[in-house]
């Protein structure tokens, strides 16, 4: 039996393939290892993609729609720059707000809790003396206590053999904690330069990008790898933009009822939990222990009402507007979305929360468009999903926007 050229090309590849595949996972842990070492490498280079693509949506707004107008030649050249800097400012001011109105009030109430600590103690040791009285019991088990004899030869011989062994093990830390926060502020402004590149550049790399996928890919897949990538730079930005705008509603909603019930530190927390709601679902919990804490050093009560109003609009936020207004923003259904944030976080932490949301969004249309071909080359029609605006006698509405065009169409005409 003969074959093809083809046909013997394929087997060799999948022969190639095969033993690849047999060698990684053979050699499983040095590919391991090796691709931690690599990643620890790029990893500058990855933070700094992430931060130029989370720069990229406001400087491509300020591009699009505030410098619309501006289009020769000299202005092309000035208009980027202007941009990158104006999105840092933006950057750096939204930053200062959040800490300039946070900072000052923890220090604040750290301070007045430095006050109350005595007036504390003292109410506490006054409230022992009276438990003393009403019940003699415990004055007898506190007696023998302080009857038990303690060897304080021994407890100072372990102290000083603790110092003694365990200062090498502090030195070492020490070392290690400074070494890994000046590579930690090395990374950060190579990343940062980084960023600024990219966002210089981004049209050209974009460029380079697509020819070298269109060299080295087949042109059907090269075409579908490039659809996938359109796909995932689209949900990513709308998730980051819905992300931010359910931020904002929620402080918005925090400051608007705790002034309402009369509340302090309405403001700064309401600042602040729009800040932590930048984390999917869990981020606002931080700022409700801070807020809570604050509330409790002036009134115990009102902190309780703090938490059970937390927990009110949290329900809200979490079962109508984060699923609405980030599921709408990247196109996906209000379950998928508690479901990405649900499995993200139970595998990768806050990043699978950050990252599951666009990344299911972009295989929920793939696979809904796979389906709608697949059921095409059957003759049956692709099921089309109606718009959340349109949920409410949506089929209506359709039909009258079609009359309404056919009118349009018809007024032209006699026209």
């Amino acid at each position: 039996m003969e074959f093809s050229r083809e046909k013997l090309k394929q087997i060799r590849r999948l022969m190639v393939w095969a033993t690849f595949l047999i060698l990684i996972i053979i050699y499983s842990d040095k590919v391991l290892f090796g691709s931690i070492f690599i990643l620890n490498i790029l990893k500058p280079f990855l933070y700094g993609g992430a931060i130029a693509f989370a720069l990229n949506i406001p400087m491509r707004a300020l591009e699009e729609k505030l410098l619309a107008r501006w289009k020769g030649k000299s202005a092309a050249k000035l208009k980027r720059p202007l941009c990158m800097v104006l999105t840092i400012v933006l950057v750096i001011l939204v930053i200062s707000i959040v800490v300039g109105t946070v900072l000052p009030q923890v220090a604040l109430t750290a301070a007045e809790i430095g006050k109350k600590i005595p007036a504390f103690t003292e109410q506490m040791i006054e409230k022992l003396d009276k438990l003393a009285k009403d019940y003699p019991i415990m004055a007898e088990q506190v007696s023998k206590l302080e009857a038990i004899d303690i060897n304080w030869d021994t407890i100072f011989k372990n102290i000083v053999d603790f110092l003694r062994n365990g200062m090498g093990n502090v030195l070492n830390s020490t070392f290690s904690v400074a070494s890994n926060i000046i590579s930690g502020v090395v990374n950060g402004v190579i990343s940062f330069i980084f960023a600024l590149y990219v966002l210089a550049q981004k049209e050209r790399l974009s460029n380079q990008g697509k020819r070298i996928i269109s060299a080295f890919l087949p042109e059907r897949v090269g075409k579908k790898t490039l659809e996938v990538f359109s796909l995932l730079h689209k949900n990513f930005s709308s998730f980051v933009t819905g992300q931010c705008v359910e931020a904002v509603i929620l402080g918005a909603m925090f400051v608007v009822f705790m002034t309402i019930f009369r509340m302090p530190y309405a403001l700064m927390v309401g600042v602040l939990i729009a800040f932590m709601a930048l984390i999917p679902i869990v981020g606002a919990f931080v700022g409700c222990a801070v807020g809570a804490f604050l509330i409790l050093i002036n009134d115990p009560i009102q902190a309780l009402w703090f938490v059970v109003l937390f927990l009110v609009l949290q329900q809200i936020e979490g079962n109508l507007i984060y699923p609405r207004v980030v599921g709408s923003s990247v196109g996906l259904p209000s379950i998928w979305v508690l479901m990405a944030v649900s499995v993200g976080g139970s595998l990768f932490g806050i990043v699978g929360m950050l990252l599951f949301i666009p990344l299911m969004s972009t295989c929920y249309s793939l696979f809904k468009e796979s389906v709608n071909n697949r059921n095409t080359k059957k003759g049956r029609p692709p099921v089309r999903e109606r718009e959340s605006g349109s949920q409410a006698g949506g089929p209506k509405r359709d039909s009258n926007r079609k009359k309404d065009a056919q009118k349009e169409k018809h007024n032209a005409g006699n026209r």
